[in-house]
């Protein structure tokens, strides 16, 4: 049985521990086991300090200027659209777009809103960018 001190780095202080080697049929296993004191509160202090952050150059470009802005996809919010989805309940009627899903990989971006509900009392829908048409 041999004693070890291992430092803390988070709090600075020292912990002495028992560390036992068992050697059975050439298998060894440690055990550590930390005596510690109760202690009724726990407060840990983390100060940040900033780091000085160089300016760029005055001719230098910036990456996010560089990067041209999408034009945004599909009709505008509020507007008419008719539905073109034959086996929609809502097929060629007209609802209002209430909004527009920017994302390329959605599949269907537009959600549109009726007057009139469907048979599960149901009145808005999503549907893809081929599917509706502006009035």
């Amino acid at each position: 049985m041999a004693l070890c001190t291992i430092p803390s780095p988070v709090s600075g202080f020292v912990v002495k521990s028992n560390v036992a080697t068992f050697e059975t049929y050439k298998i060894k296993s440690t055990m550590v086991m930390f005596q510690l004191k109760k202690v009724r509160s726990l407060r840990l202090v983390v100060k940040a300090a900033e780091d000085a952050v160089s300016q760029p150059a005055a001719g230098a470009i910036s990456i996010e200027e560089d990067k041209p802005k999408t034009p945004p996809v599909g009709p505008k919010r509020g507007a008419k659209v008719r539905i073109l989805r034959k086996e929609s309940y809502w097929c060629n009627s007209v609802g209002s777009v209430v909004s527009v899903d920017q994302d390329p990989n959605s599949r269907y971006p537009v959600v549109v809103r009726f007057n009139k509900q469907n048979y599960a009392n149901v009145s808005t829908n999503n549907y893809g960018l081929d599917e509706i048409e502006e009035v």
